[in-house]
């Protein structure tokens, strides 16, 4: 296999209300890709609720602001920049941000999904 060069005229954004997800390496750019790696920002008060991904782990990499990470029940916890959170396929887990700006983090999912069908609209290329 070759290596694969990827510029940003070749990322998609998608978008539902408050929250930008830039799809930087995903099934439709590299589908021989064995990962998703995806940076999302999200606006003060946007809430990604609680959610599962049955056949893929994620990990994420707080790049910028504090959040509160959503996990199964009730149960939450702080997140801020430099924080990792590792959630093994089919964990509960969702995020709102809940400080005064943006909050963003880059995601990185094994084995890769294609999350268009979870957002309303999109940018760049699909």
């Amino acid at each position: 296999m070759a290596v694969q060069r990827l510029s940003p005229r070749e990322f998609t954004t998608l978008r539902n209300p408050g929250i930008r997800s830039q799809q930087i390496v995903w099934p439709r750019n590299a589908p021989e890709a064995p990962v998703t790696v995806t940076r999302v920002t999200m606006d003060p008060g946007a809430v990604s609720a609680r959610h599962s991904h049955p056949a893929s782990e994620q990990i994420w990499l707080v790049e910028q602001g504090t959040a509160t990470l959503l996990l199964e029940g009730s149960r939450t916890d702080e997140l801020q920049a430099g924080d990792v959170v590792r959630t093994p396929a089919g964990e509960i887990h969702g995020v709102a941000n809940t400080g005064d700006g943006p909050f963003v983090y880059l995601s990185i999912t094994t084995p890769p999904q294609d999350f268009s069908p979870a957002y309303r609209g999109s940018e760049g290329r699909l």
